[in-house]
Order: structure tokens, then sequence, then C-alpha cells
């Protein structure tokens, strides 16, 4: 008898798990961005929340929440209910290098993936007025006027190159902290910091505009987005890389078909020319097709954390600022 009553239980939440599923979504989806407004991550957000809406037949809403390089953000995803309707936009920073902070999550094991968007470039831009304009020239400038850079700390990529910066220069920089990418590029703009390591999205405008210089792109090699900007190796300090990439979590144990209809949206998104044109105009590569599908990204994760963890801690890298 307890046996039939267990697995008419287990029947009748599988069916209200699949009446869900083929509902959804009924209501309006929070996208979580994990920094404040004016930041690379809440620009890709907002466009793909808006071309998103027409697919899925909901609005797609953005509740920025910034502090810690993102982990609260995360950390709030990872309480969400599993019902598609709370997602977030990962990246880099808050879904491999948040590892230098204390977390009450696992990055590994507490989300689901939902499909990379893309891979981005990471720049070090400096201040208009910088006297150096590559880093063989900052790294120069610095060694002539000791302890005068200032290196925004806004998220834990940030962070962990300015740490990787200093073992393989030997030159100390002055961490500033701030809360995310749009505050500080303001005040790089005003030229009251000096250095910030940032993704393309953010800094190419400003960059265009001629408001701030582009030092170096922390890539093993050019981006096609932006030939035009060298890499660390071609200007003076040769293995400073960084990483950088956007992609869809929901929290552990979403339904897969759940997952497949945010997926879907994703990418048709994704197959967007107008879409497409808005992330080169960034500086942002569209990721492969494979690489969009949920398994996509749990691999290409699974890459970047068994390649990031041990340099992360072998070099005794902590949150600095925070």
């Amino acid at each position: 008898m307890k046996k039939f009553i267990v697995a008419s239980m287990l029947a009748l939440l599988a069916g209200i798990a699949g009446a869900q599923a083929q509902t959804y979504p009924s209501r309006p989806i929070t996208l979580v961005v994990p920094f404040p407004p004016g930041g690379s991550t809440d620009t890709i957000a907002r466009i793909m929340a808006e071309r998103m809406r027409s697919t899925l037949g909901q609005p797609v809403i953005i509740e920025n929440v910034g502090g810690a390089g993102g982990s609260i953000a995360v950390g709030r995803l990872a309480r969400a209910a599993p019902d598609g309707y709370t997602i977030d936009i990962g990246q880099w920073d808050t879904h491999v290098g948040s590892i230098i902070y204390k977390l009450n999550y696992d990055l590994q094991t507490d989300f689901e993936p939902i499909g990379l968007m893309s891979i981005n470039p990471q720049l070090m831009v400096a201040k208009k007025g910088l006297p150096a304009d590559d880093l063989k020239g900052l790294v120069a400038w610095m060694k002539a006027n000791p302890d005068k850079i200032t290196f925004v700390n806004q998220n834990a990529a940030a962070n962990v190159t300015g740490i990787l910066f200093e073992k393989a220069t030997g030159q100390k920089v002055q961490f500033i902290p701030y809360r995310g990418a749009g505050p500080a590029m303001t005040d790089l703009v005003s030229g009251q910091v000096d250095l910030l390591v940032v993704q393309a999205a953010v800094a190419l405008p400003q960059v265009q505009a001629g408001t701030i210089k582009a030092i170096a792109n922390l890539s093993p090699r050019r981006s096609p987005a932006l030939p035009d900007i060298p890499t660390s190796d071609e200007t003076g300090v040769p293995g400073l890389y960084m990483s950088g990439w956007f992609g869809f979590f929901a929290p552990k144990g979403t339904p897969k078909d759940i997952i497949a209809k945010l997926n879907a949206a994703m990418v048709e998104a994704l197959a967007d020319p107008a879409i497409r044109k808005r992330y080169a105009d960034l500086g942002l590569d569209v990721a492969s097709r494979e690489q969009q599908t949920p398994a996509g990204l749990a691999a290409f994760q699974k890459a970047e954390i068994e390649k990031w963890w041990p340099i992360i801690k072998a070099a005794g890298i902590g949150a600095q600022g925070q």
C-alpha cells in the first residue's frame, strides 16, 4: 500500500511538473544581473531580454544585484525556486573567478546551464592622460613612478588580473574597489582612476570616442571584433591573459523542458542579424552553435574552472579591497 501511495505521489508530481513546463512561461521572468546598470553585463542582458520577450511571450525583467564581485547576485539565484522564473547572466567573474570570495553555494553543482552566448575579449584600458600607450610603456612608467598607479577592482577578473600583473612585472598597483564596471568607467573617463580591466562591450565605445585609451587585449590572440587592439603578448607582458564570456544559468533542479524553452529563445535571439550586429559593435564574438547548448555551456564552464582555479589557488589570490 505504501509503495502504491509513493508511486501515485511521484506520478502526480511528474504530471504537475509536465503541466508547468507546457504552460511555461505564464508570467514575467526575472533576469538577475550581478552588477549595477551601465556595465557590459547589464548592456547584454537588456539586449537579450528585449529580444527574448517576443519568443517567450512574457517580459524578461532585469534585476541588478551588485556587490562582492557579483557573488551576492549568484547567491540570490542559488536560493531561487527552480521554476524557470529566475535566471541569471553569468560570466567568468561570477561562475569561475568568484572562488576568491567566501561562497555559500557550489559553482559546479548548484546551477543549470542554459547556454553560452559570447566569448568576450577583456581589455586593459587607461585614462586618457596616462603617459603610456601599451603594457611596455606602462611598466616603464610604473618603475619610474612607484606606487602611483590606481587599479580598479570591480570584480573577480579585475582582481585576479591585477595580482597576475603585479607578479609578472614586479610592480605594485593600488587597488580601488568599485561595485561594477559602469561606475568605474565613469571615473576612468573623468581621470579619477588610472587603469581598468573590463569587457570590450563597456570599454569599446569610450575607446572609439577617444575618452580613454586601450592598453591591451588580454587574450592569446587578437579578436576578430577588435582587430586593431594588440594583445598582451604583443605589447610587453607575455602571458597576461583574462577570460571573458556571457551565458545564462538557472537554479539547480529547473526542469529540462523549461531549460529547453529558455535555450531556444536565447538561440533564436543570437541568430538574429540585428542582435549579431549589436554584439559585433560591442566587440563581442558570438559563441559557436555547439557552445550555445546547455551541454556546451556546461563543458565550457568546466574547462574554465579546470584552467583557472589552479592558477588562482597557486597564486594565493583572495578578494582585494572588498
